[in-house]
């Protein structure tokens, strides 16, 4: 079968929007090349792999290449495309210089290519991802294994934004918490919080495919009683008691990477959700974002405890006072 490739050169920083507006259009699958210039710092701090060749793109820019059936019209698709790109610069959002190209495809070019390229990563001292396809063995007792197989809608896990989160995470969770996490996409965040200690996590997302996604992995990992996955927003499941949630509101964690204007619109929904001294953990914020969601978190009645970064990326751990 053949398919449209849609390649978009950008930045970084605008990496999840535009890939979230080629899902929107229909994508079968998008795939992401950040930096890998000898520039860029490689954390080998928990003993990462880094099996990709370093490549030629310019440090802080990116390559999106979007997949769309044979009978796609890319002419439309790309005049579809770019005025939400340029509209961007509204949210602060710097794009860079884009450009577009487009070919066509066989679909065992890109369907499987990206395989070889996903290793069993060690993302903090006791949780390692691991692709279905890949064989592992735990380096100790503590070591967690999260067996994740994202498929071409979801990323692998190991972009910074999501190591991050599951490190902070790893620092949050003592045993025995409620956890809601919101967008939870591959479910990812949700599975590392169960092997972290964590009693129950309502996985949440508005993403159908991510639904399906998130159940898949959950059922992977063994825990389907012990995560429950909904198509469903946070405000939602506000002073809802449904057993069948999994958890029961207020929750002493709540969990969200997404991105941080999104994160700035349900801040006083997570603020009513969680318990008091409950932690909201927040990832997905680019440098330039971050005072903007630090003053929202304040506004809504948090404080601060801890800021982590990984590269341009911040993620907030916030404490309901």
């Amino acid at each position: 079968m053949l398919w449209h490739e849609l390649t978009i050169h950008t930045t970084e920083e605008a990496v999840e929007m535009i890939s979230n507006f080629l899902h929107e259009a229909g994508a079968g699958g998008v795939s992401i090349e950040e930096s890998g210039t000898l520039n860029k710092k490689r954390d080998t701090t928990y003993g990462e792999l880094y099996e990709s060749p370093l490549n030629d793109i310019p440090e802080g820019f990116a390559v999106i290449k979007g997949y769309f059936s044979e009978g796609t019209d890319m002419e439309a698709l790309q005049s579809e495309v770019s005025p939400r790109i340029e509209q961007l610069s509204e949210f602060d959002i710097q794009t860079g210089e884009v450009r577009f190209e487009t070919r066509t495809v066989d679909e065992n070019d890109w369907a499987n290519a990206w395989k070889q390229y996903f290793k069993p990563v060690r993302v903090s001292e006791r949780l390692t991802i691991k692709p279905t396809w890949e064989e592992y063995t735990p380096e100790s007792a503590n070591e967690k294994i999260i067996e994740l197989d994202p498929g071409m809608a979801f990323g692998t896990g190991t972009h910074p934004t999501t190591s991050l989160c599951l490190r902070t995470l790893e620092s949050v969770i003592q045993g025995g918490e409620e956890v809601i996490d919101v967008g939870t996409g591959s479910g990812i965040l949700a599975i590392g919080a169960i092997h972290l200690g964590a009693k129950h996590v309502l996985a949440l997302d508005l993403d159908p495919v991510a639904v399906i996604s998130a159940k898949e992995n959950v059922e992977l990992n063994g825990l389907e009683q012990q995560i429950t996955v909904k198509e469903s927003d946070l405000l939602s499941v506000l002073g809802s008691q449904d057993p069948a949630l999994g958890v029961k509101l207020p929750v002493k964690v709540i969990v969200a990477n997404i991105l941080a204007e999104v994160i700035m619109m349900f801040v006083d929904d997570v603020y009513h959700a969680l318990e008091s001294g409950g932690v909201y953990i927040t990832s997905g914020i680019w440098k330039n974002k971050e005072q903007l969601v630090h003053d929202a978190l304040v506004a809504s009645g948090f404080e601060i405890s801890s800021v982590h970064r990984d590269e341009d990326w911040i993620a907030f751990v916030a404490r309901k006072r």
